[in-house]
């Protein structure tokens, strides 16, 4: 049974890393300390991590690049950047590549802890939430799971890709409200640029082709804001 939560930390300075390491392990944190930027995705992927420290300064390949990496195989996981760098349009850039945090050095290391508890007890609540097995709109069924779309009315099963599948989940999901465009993105494509947009918009397009024989179905372009899942 699992009963302390894994840190990746990535901290080139070997000083500075080796009393962070010691001092978090203090407090019964599990701690995975890479030195080097292009080492540590490697050991990111070996690994079972609850939340990822990432300096933003790093040899080779820089925190916020690294960041990206990660975010692209696990973009659920938590992370903070903690770095030197004070520039607002550093900070802006960490904030948009989905930290939960941009932590300048010197810091207060109880502060560190407090952030550090609050952001893992957030994620822990979310993943402690019963999901439901199927979902149910008009005529189909989404088995997220197995990523099939049933026409419960005439038994046609639609394979569904993963980006498919998990863009449905939460369209239905957010049901008669609008789903932000840009949330959608980071969870799914774990960017959000130009080209993921345009992803996005066709697999939206493969999407109201799937529901057409449904006509009370329909997936609305809210401009500017994101999409919209109505049943009529």
């Amino acid at each position: 049974m699992k009963t302390k939560n894994n840190i990746f930390l990535v901290e080139d300075d070997l000083s500075f890393g080796s009393v962070l390491k010691a001092y978090l392990e203090i407090y019964e944190y599990e701690i995975e300390w890479v030195k080097d930027g292009k080492d540590a995705l490697k050991a990111f992927e070996k690994g079972e991590f609850d939340l990822c420290i990432l300096d933003v300064m790093l040899p080779h390949i820089d925190g916020f690049q690294l960041a990206e990496s990660i975010k692209r195989l696990r973009p659920e996981i938590p992370f903070i950047f903690l770095t030197a760098k004070t520039l607002k349009e550093d900070e802006v850039k960490g904030y948009q590549l989905g930290a939960d945090d941009y932590i300048k050095k010197p810091f207060d290391s109880e502060i560190l802890l407090f952030k550090l508890q609050a952001i893992l007890n957030r994620n822990s609540n979310s993943h402690s939430e019963i999901k439901p097995s199927f979902f149910q709109i008009g005529q189909f069924r989404l088995n997220p799971e197995f990523r099939e779309l049933i026409n419960i009315q005439n038994n046609i099963n639609q394979k569904l890709s993963p980006k498919e599948a998990e863009l449905l989940q939460m369209l239905i999901e957010s049901k008669d409200s609008v789903l932000p465009r840009d949330e959608a993105l980071r969870k799914i494509w774990g960017d959000d640029n130009y080209f993921t947009k345009r992803s996005m918009d066709v697999y939206i397009t493969k999407l109201r082709k799937y529901l057409k024989e449904d006509p009370k179905l329909e997936i609305l372009n809210i401009h500017g804001s994101g999409f919209r899942l109505i049943c009529r």
